[in-house]
């Protein structure tokens, strides 16, 4: 990591009378105050501060990531009503009874673990002035505004006028082009850049993806350019502005769909559910008490499905003997596949295919999943202390490392839980952060 000694910026007493003030400047080396206990102290961004003004999804699911690794997240909250997605639900998190205790939204807990809040109104020029302080002895700014927002509280990258500063905005649409006013919402990009023409049954509607796909692609693009950019600061000893937008990373993950379009310039073949177009059997199958998935990618597997369910003959019927011809004649061998595995449940035919060789899964809901053996056995769920819920059960973060050991070190914090120990840390006294309170700028 690059790290210069600078002039770090500390809030004068000229705030609280309500004039025009300047910060003082108190030369020190600035480093994160990020306290990783030794347990810790081995994750790969220890040491790295990011200033986090996103919310919803995109951006907190990136920040997130980078708090799993071991870096500061300085969540930087609505100074009243924080993060939008505060008030998503139900569900909420009961509260613990406590004085003071509120609950929370499930949808917040889920991308906010391992940052720290800061309630603060930066439209206020107290609060710009604090935002900027931070942002000095940081590493990371991340922001999912509308492009040009930020300039009119003088928070944009060419204002901030730091050359070591990683600054990444998340948009809808990007920094340029006809689109990029237009606010970003994961559905609607889903529909607008080809995911959800794909998507859903041959013989039905489009559909959107059960998860806000497109945010959290976003958000893992986001989070990787970032990591990438810090590598690159530590050759050059310079940072950059990093441009990310959902509409460009729902194109890229069309992937190899978008690439079969590019090479036959033909249209897309629509919608398949959960068969593969270009392999038969590969799909779900219903069974008597649920579905099924099974794939027969090769004519050798296809052989072995063929024996599992009963029916050899098909293996040298000439309509199925190549996957090619199975896909010509998908609209016969499905029905009788389908015939078959209606004769069991799920469960006995995962025991009849236990050791074959063939791709299977059972389709699962979500609290099968949650208690699924696998995801236990990886720890992929764990119980987390909440300063004002108690107890409550979270995803793990998925990364394993040999040495380093991420995991969820703080809950999900509430609303400005850190904006006393943030601002003490940039030199302001109590008595200055109590009368930003009352007159709004914190919270």
């Amino acid at each position: 990591m690059i790290r210069s000694k600078i002039t770090v910026s500390v809030v004068s007493s000229a705030m609280l009378r309500g004039q025009n003030y300047s910060f003082q400047r108190v030369n020190q080396q600035v480093r994160s105050s990020h306290t990783a206990s030794s347990a810790h102290v081995q994750l790969p961004l220890t040491g790295i501060k990011v200033i986090d003004l996103t919310r919803v999804l995109a951006g907190p699911y990136a920040t997130q990531i980078l708090a799993d690794l071991g870096a500061e997240v300085i969540k930087v909250e609505h100074v009243t009503r924080g993060d939008d997605t505060r008030s998503w639900g139900p569900p909420f998190a009961k509260d613990n009874g406590k004085p003071g205790a509120h609950g929370e939204s499930a949808y917040f807990l889920s991308v906010n673990r391992n940052k720290k809040s800061l309630a603060l109104n930066f439209q206020d020029k107290r609060g710009q002035e604090v935002l900027k302080a931070l942002i000095a002895s940081s590493d990371i700014v991340i922001e999912n505004y509308l492009p040009g927002s930020l300039a009119k509280y003088g928070l944009s990258y060419e204002q901030l006028k730091n050359d070591k500063i990683i600054y990444a905005s998340i948009t809808g649409y990007g920094q340029n082009g006809p689109f990029r006013d237009r606010a970003g919402y994961d559905v609607m990009v889903e529909a607008e850049m080809g995911l959800m023409h794909i998507t859903g049954e041959a013989d039905g509607s489009p559909v959107k993806v059960g998860v806000a796909v497109t945010d959290l692609t976003t958000g893992l693009y986001a989070a990787n350019s970032i990591m990438a950019a810090i590598i690159g600061r530590s050759k050059t000893g310079m940072g950059q502005y990093i441009d990310i937008s959902l509409a460009d990373c729902q194109v890229a993950t069309l992937s190899n769909i978008a690439s079969s379009c590019l090479i036959s310039g033909k249209p897309d073949t629509g919608r398949h559910g959960t068969s593969h177009p270009s392999i038969c059997p590969y799909q779900a199958f219903p069974t008597k008490d649920g579905s099924i998935m099974i794939g027969g990618a090769n004519d050798r597997l296809f052989g072995i499905l063929c024996r599992l369910l009963g029916k050899e003959e098909w293996i040298i019927d000439e309509r199925f003997s190549t996957n090619a011809l199975r896909v010509k004649h998908r609209d016969e061998l499905v029905p009788m596949i389908m015939a078959q595995t209606n004769l069991a449940t799920t469960e006995e035919w995962l025991d009849i295919f236990e050791g074959s060789g063939i791709a299977y899964a059972a389709v699962n809901d979500i609290q099968a999943t949650l208690n699924h053996p696998q995801v236990l056995a990886r720890n992929m769920v764990t119980t987390i202390d909440h300063p004002t819920c108690g107890p409550l059960k979270m995803i793990n973060t998925p990364i394993k490392y040999s040495r380093a050991k991420p995991s969820i070190r703080t809950a999900p914090p509430t609303l400005g839980q850190h904006t006393d120990e943030i601002l003490e840390g940039l030199g302001l006294r109590t008595k200055e952060i109590d009368t930003m309170r009352v007159e709004g700028v914190v919270g």
